[in-house]
């Protein structure tokens, strides 16, 4: 059985955590697994993914049987095996819909966030659980929670070690949408079809812009801004905008 399922629906990829006994712990095997279909994602023909995992869970971080069996340097795993898929992650240049299904603890917890959206089940808990047992947030965790939360709250929440419940999530601007649980599935892949219709290669340019904000002056902003639009304009995409828009239609648009 693969340790990560993925499933085609038109332009949508579903990526499926599959270990559902562990809640989807993290292996050597997973990542490797997971890196695979992040590479899938990158083709032109997937306009949108959907990350979830199987059973109870959607991911509550490292499997610590591995870890105890192959204790090594950490940040040396991390750098190997964490890293490269957070940067595939954010590197897709199409929307990406994180399906929290269950516990996203840990690393799961900033796997979730590194996504562009959150939709929760109302099963769904997000734990920050690194300082629970001394450690401090990784695979970006630090980086995506300061940027939903702001300072402050990520301070205070990544600190306590806190379990967060999905109507509390929603409250605070960490997740977008709660759902029954058995509705989870349909949403997901109703809202990334409607994403994949979209431009997407707009949506793509608008995630980096967003990306390059968090650090970028105003004036390095609006010059960002210029160069992407000047590419925006040059797409099949905006060329289909604009005559749907003329001639009072609904735009196909094609993501090219």
């Amino acid at each position: 059985m693969a340790a990560v399922e993925r499933a085609r629906d038109g332009a949508v990829l579903t990526i499926t955590l599959n270990r559902p006994d562990v809640l989807n712990a993290l292996t050597r095997e997973v990542h490797e697994e997971l890196a695979a279909a992040l590479k899938e994602a990158r083709s032109p023909d997937v306009r949108a993914v959907v990350v979830t995992g199987a059973g109870r869970g959607f991911c509550v971080g490292q499997d610590l049987r591995e870890f105890r069996e192959g204790a090594s340097d950490v940040g040396q795993r991390l750098r190997l095996q964490y890293h490269p898929n957070v940067l595939a992650l954010r590197r897709l240049e199409k929307p990406v819909i994180a399906a929290v299904n269950g516990a996203a603890a840990g690393a799961g917890l900033s796997l979730a966030c590194a996504c562009d959206l959150r939709i929760a089940s109302t099963e769904a808990s997000f734990v920050p659980a690194f300082i629970n047992v001394g450690l401090v947030p990784d695979s970006g965790g630090s980086y995506f929670v300061t940027q939903l939360l702001g300072r402050a709250r990520a301070f205070e929440w990544l600190t306590s070690g806190r379990k967060l419940g999905a109507s509390e999530a929603l409250d605070w601007g960490l997740v977008s949408e709660v759902i029954e649980a058995e509705r989870l599935p349909a949403r997901a892949a109703e809202r990334a079809g409607e994403l994949a219709a979209m431009p997407t290669v707009g949506i793509g340019m608008t995630k980096r812009l967003l990306d390059h904000a968090r650090t970028a002056t105003l004036e390095e902003q609006l010059e960002w801004e210029a160069q992407l639009q000047a590419a925006a304009t040059r797409t099949q995409d905006f060329g289909e905008g604009v005559a749907a828009f003329i001639e009072k239609r609904e735009p196909r648009f094609k993501g090219r």
